[in-house]
């Protein structure tokens, strides 16, 4: 079965800013991963995409998936980049946030921006006219979760039907994946202990505009993953975080083992958002054994946030931007968005 995906849906991506998944629709999310497999399929067709457009990254925590993937990405589609380390000087303490996100915008045309503090996303938007993209924050990483989708899905993974497994801290990795599951229809079972549970506020909330098909179970027995298409796990303390002895301990009974992946089937395969602490929240014959697809999720960040850029630029080649004849077609078996 081909399926054809009509691109002219991104459109009104045009100048928005995505600070949470929330902040895309279900006919979006679709559009973007189409738009990402056909980067990742030939990049030559794209090289000019962004020439003349300028991107302003604004980093307070350290990364290596993230920058180099934003910083390439925009790169292979002829854009230029530049990089401003935060992570000893904080956005806001030399200068007001609003002031810095003036400036800004009279240089480039987007924003990429990974903090410790959501609202500095909430006030670089409020304060620019060009897009602002949450590179991550404290609730939220939407670029990753959209290019687990795009890894989901080229694993034949359809979306609307998956049933997505965490286990560990409800921290904001998890909290975007329910955010696509809810959006998408699919299911995610989070195993968390009590007081790590996703924050009760924000769970409410995705909960509210889950679509009808979606589910989204909280447990705290890992029997539930059992059927799970995926088994997802991050590291039990995000970096800021204090190294607490009494969460780890919390944690350890749910470190993904080969037990564990066959509690989940052999179906599952397995996830990780990177960087991994083996021997903690994954054991080492689980991430580098033949279910695990971690790498394909890291490669895929690049392909996921240039379709993002694309679109919220307004530079989605008019040659895939759909008419009756310039619709881009998948192969829908086993690949189905």
């Amino acid at each position: 079965m081909n399926r054809t995906v009509d691109l002219s849906i991104l459109d009104p991506l045009k100048g928005r800013s995505i600070l949470r998944l929330t902040d895309l629709s279900a006919a979006e999310i679709t559009g973007l991963l189409t738009l990402a497999r056909a980067l990742k399929a030939d990049y030559a067709a794209f090289r000019d995409a962004l020439k003349q457009r300028a991107m302003v990254m604004l980093f307070e925590k350290p990364s290596l998936r993230t920058r180099v993937s934003f910083e390439i990405g925009f790169q292979k589609l002829g854009g230029c980049v530049s990089f401003l380390d935060h992570c000893n000087d904080p956005i806001g303490a030399r200068e007001p946030v609003g002031d810095y996100g003036r400036n800004l915008e009279r240089w480039c045309d987007v924003i990429v921006a990974r903090v410790f503090k959501h609202e500095t996303l909430t006030e670089l938007r409020a304060n620019c006219r060009v897009p602002i993209i949450n590179a991550l924050s404290e609730i939220s990483h939407p670029c990753q979760a959209l290019a687990d989708a795009q890894t989901l899905v080229e694993h034949g993974v359809q979306l609307d039907s998956c049933h997505l497994a965490w286990l560990g801290d409800g921290n904001n990795v998890c909290l975007s994946l329910m955010e696509l599951m809810a959006i998408m229809g699919g299911r995610i079972t989070v195993v968390a202990p009590a007081a790590h549970k996703p924050c009760a506020k924000l769970t409410a909330e995705i909960n509210a505009i889950a679509r009808s098909t979606a589910s989204i179970v909280i447990a705290e027995d890992p029997v539930a993953i059992r059927g799970a298409h995926a088994v997802y796990s991050d590291a039990w303390i995000s970096m800021g975080q204090a190294n607490c002895p009494d969460k780890i301990a919390a944690l350890r009974k749910l470190s993904v083992t080969p037990a564990i992946m066959q509690l989940a089937g052999p179906q599952a395969k397995f996830m990780h958002c990177l960087p991994a602490h083996r021997g903690h929240e994954v054991a080492a014959a689980v991430i580098d054994g033949p279910s695990s697809i971690v790498y394909d999720q890291a490669e895929n960040r690049m392909h996921a946030q240039n379709a993002l850029l694309l679109a919220l630029l307004g530079a989605v080649p008019k040659s895939l931007r759909a008419s009756r004849s310039s619709t881009v077609e998948i192969l829908a078996k086993n690949n189905a968005l």
